[in-house]
């Protein structure tokens, strides 16, 4: 499973596809929610601005997703 960090409260569905790589850009994103191929913790989800938050899990193309949050600052 990748993870994908966020820096804000939520990322919107269609931005984490393009964060995390997993399609070419905002209109291919829009294509494959709308046909029903995207999950969001185990439930197909048809809404591209659906609003993600840290612990939510994407599945799209065989691949799984992990919302965390990013951590900018180096631990000590």
């Amino acid at each position: 499973m990748e993870k994908v960090g966020i820096v804000t409260e939520y990322i919107k569905l269609d931005q984490l596809l393009k964060l995390a790589n997993a399609v070419e850009g905002g209109g291919m994103a829009k294509n494959v929610i709308l046909d029903g191929l995207v999950k969001v913790n185990g439930e197909v989800v048809l809404q591209r601005g659906k609003k993600l938050r840290e612990g939510d899990i994407v599945e799209f193309n065989n691949e799984k997703y992990l919302v965390v949050r990013y951590e900018d600052t180096p631990s000590k």
